[in-house]
């Protein structure tokens, strides 16, 4: 079990949990999560970390297919500008490794933004908190879980 899993139980939020055999030697965490459990890459989403301006941390959740626009992710964080967090920066933030950064369950609650193309779907797909795990989960339920917002933040 991992925190993220953990969580959605404790909640009592309907999931699924997927899970596929990780290539280590894989690229894009994203695209193999899609490729291996055979759903579109729009469904499958990516957890990224980034810092703004004033040093604090915020979290975008963006399709594994999508980049995130930076300057979107400032906006919706009422910031000025904001870069990619150090992947330091993340693991020791959210408790999770890249390539398995889950936005739920993380150690510390950060302001956290959603793409609005996951209002699209019944259900999306996100990392559950390791490499070759993801879950499975409404939009509207992930919303509320990780008090997040929904704005349009991908180019």
């Amino acid at each position: 079990m991992t925190p993220a899993i953990n969580l959605v139980k404790k909640h009592k939020i309907p999931y699924t949990v997927h899970e596929y055999n990780h290539d280590p030697s894989v690229e894009s965490y994203g695209l193999e999560a899609s490729e291996k459990l055979g759903v579109e890459e729009q469904r499958v989403f990516k957890t990224l970390v980034v810092m703004l301006q004033d040093n604090s941390l915020a979290v975008g959740v963006i399709p594994v297919c999508a980049k995130l626009n930076l300057k979107e992710m400032a906006k919706a964080c009422k910031a000025k500008k904001s870069a990619m967090a150090t992947q330091n920066d993340v693991e020791r933030t959210t408790g999770y490794i890249l390539g398995g950064v889950s936005p739920i369950g993380q150690k510390k609650l950060l302001q956290t933004i959603i793409d609005k193309s996951a209002l699209e779907f019944e259900t999306i797909y996100v990392s559950a908190g390791k490499r070759g795990l993801d879950i499975e989960i409404n939009p509207k339920d992930l919303e509320k879980l990780i008090k997040a917002r929904f704005e349009n933040i991908q180019q």
